[in-house]
């Protein structure tokens, strides 16, 4: 290894890939009516979490939000909406090519359409996971201003009240954005662990973490409350998911960190290349389903599709890796510096970028220890 060359933590890696598995399979699972088993609710107990931890790690993987208002907003909106955008119109494409297939053969489309579904959520017909992006995208810009006053982050430790309360008065804000307070709390909250990490060291951090941990499950075993981001709706004890949440995505993290836990080939190319597999499962999903409904045939209630379609969508969402992060327009790399970084290091007095600046977001994981 060359000198002064960063060496990879490979522990977001393998928790973003745990991530992307048990996101898709929970689509699978829904597609194929098996969501109310009773092993999968076990499962969901235990990782209703899981799609916080993506704002985690952009938190503790963010050096800065700053720099100029344009900038910073064109960078986000080529990042985020680009892939919104170009991979909701896969979606829509998947979804709308058999409607009239369908009407003809059923006498009426199979699924309900609404037109308020254009604003009251950001996901799309054919690719709902979306929604994702939307508030991934209003989170930063949020982040952004918060920034802009001194110290004003510290308010986001409310986050997850704004966003009970919001659930509570059901939910009124349009483009499922009442999740994106609770996205900003987990989002300071890794950077504040990233903080933690670096000063504390490995040994101190494992142990902290495995306490952590425990936390966690003894406070689910007792105490159990989940919530869903997609929805921002809550389920059981509202205080005590958010808490065993926190404790879990420390713990966790910490963990696989201090311990700097070697590469798991399969789950980490999942983990590195985590937006191709976000991006493209729903629209293979409905092509699929769709497809079947075509010739008189529901997957629903069938668990063999369900074990069919599991090594189906990954593998080709593997195979398109390489032709999907080509297009900067579908994948989010641009290949340029994010303005943030140029203005934090301009702020510092560096004069010269490191070279994961000018690299697309496959470098996050790299640390520095």
């Amino acid at each position: 290894m060359a000198k002064g060359q960063r060496v990879r933590n490979h522990a977001f890696d393998i928790l973003c890939g745990i991530c992307i598995v048990r996101m898709v399979v929970l689509h699978i699972m829904g597609f194929t009516g098996q969501r109310d088993v009773e092993w999968w609710d076990q499962v969901m107990l235990w990782t209703y979490y899981f799609m916080s931890f993506f704002f985690f790690k952009a938190g503790y993987f963010c050096r800065s939000v700053g720099g100029g208002n344009r900038s910073y907003l064109l960078d986000r909106s080529k990042r985020l909406l680009a892939p919104y955008l170009s991979s909701g119109l896969i979606g829509l494409m998947a979804y709308f090519t058999f409607y009239y297939p369908l009407v003809n053969k059923y006498g009426h489309f199979t699924e309900t359409l609404s037109w308020d579904h254009l604003w009251i959520t950001s996901g799309v017909y054919g690719n709902s996971p979306l929604w994702f992006l939307f508030s991934f995208f209003c989170m930063y810009i949020l982040a952004h201003f918060t920034e802009k006053v001194r110290h004003l982050h510290w308010i986001w430790v409310l986050g997850p009240l704004l966003s009970w309360w919001l659930w509570s008065e059901g939910n009124p804000l349009w483009m499922s954005t009442n999740n994106v307070f609770m996205g900003i709390y987990f989002f300071y909250l890794g950077h504040l662990w990233h903080w933690m990490m670096d000063r504390m060291g490995d040994k101190r951090m494992l142990v902290i973490s495995v306490v952590l941990v425990v936390l966690a499950v003894v406070g689910n075993v007792l105490l159990p409350g989940q919530y869903t981001m997609s929805s921002n709706t809550f389920e059981g004890n509202a205080a005590m998911a958010i808490v065993n949440s926190t404790l879990a995505l420390c713990g966790l993290s910490g963990i696989l960190l201090s311990t700097h836990v070697a590469r798991v080939p399969w789950i980490c190319y999942i983990g590195e290349h985590s937006m191709v597999y976000f991006l493209l499962h729903y629209p293979m999903l409905y092509v699929y389903k769709f497809t079947h409904l075509s010739f008189g045939r529901s997957i629903y209630g069938h668990a063999d599709d369900t074990i069919l379609l599991i090594p189906i969508i990954f593998s080709i969402c593997s195979w398109l890796v390489p032709y999907v992060e080509s297009l900067p327009w579908l994948s989010g790399r641009w290949g340029t510096a994010n303005p943030a970084r140029l203005a934090h290091h301009q702020v510092v007095g560096e004069t010269a970028l490191p070279v994961e600046d000018n690299m697309p977001a496959t470098s996050e994981a790299e640390t520095d220890k």
